[in-house]
């Protein structure tokens, strides 16, 4: 009889090397699908069905979206820079980035970003087992500045005001990505007018 393989409760996705590294075949891992165990979410990942952890959205962005990171009133609601409650989830991926799948719930938007603006101020976050990728205090404001057309500018000056009401907040840091992210003008505009 071959031996038997628990995985992991508290982890919420597997990718496929993970499960290849836990001693698990494609015929076992196919098995374990079959049997409701796990769920084929792509090619490379699985849901773990009998995961016992914390839920949270941000685990399915990371399962779903290899190469996404959260950004925007997402990223912003999860600095606790705004009140406004998303009703989806805002990823950032790179312009060239193919997504096969995503899932019915909860609520997936893509962001196509280019490799510049994708690649900096990226955090990641470890929970447990399970892990995202978000964008830092900064690259947050100044992304929700940038695009304040399309999410709205009462929404932009919130997430303002509440990062420069903060301990940690970096003015020099902030203009400095504003420089690179090319709304240095903007961004000053709105800074004269709040603080």
């Amino acid at each position: 009889m071959g031996m038997t393989i628990t995985l992991p409760q508290e982890q919420k996705f597997f990718r496929l090397n993970e499960l290849k590294a836990f001693g698990l075949s494609l015929y076992k891992i196919a098995q374990l699908v079959k049997n409701g165990t796990l769920s084929k979410v792509n090619r490379f990942c699985y849901e773990n069905m009998t995961y016992a952890g914390e839920e949270s959205d941000f685990y399915y962005a990371a399962a779903y979206v290899p190469r996404g990171v959260i950004c925007l009133l997402s990223a912003a609601a999860y600095h606790g820079l705004t009140t406004y409650i998303p009703g989806e989830i805002d990823v950032a991926i790179p312009r060239k980035t193919r997504v096969s799948t995503l899932p019915d719930w909860p609520t997936i938007v893509l962001h196509y970003y280019t490799d510049a603006r994708h690649a900096f101020g990226i955090e990641t976050i470890c929970e447990g087992l399970n892990h995202f990728q978000v964008y830092d205090l900064e690259k947050t404001v100044i992304d929700i500045v940038h695009y304040r057309e399309s999410i709205g500018i009462e929404e932009m000056r919130e997430v303002l005001t509440s990062y420069l009401g903060r301990q940690e907040s970096n003015v020099s840091k902030l203009t400095e990505y504003a420089k690179k992210m090319g709304c240095e003008k903007a961004l000053r505009t709105y800074l004269e007018v709040l603080v």
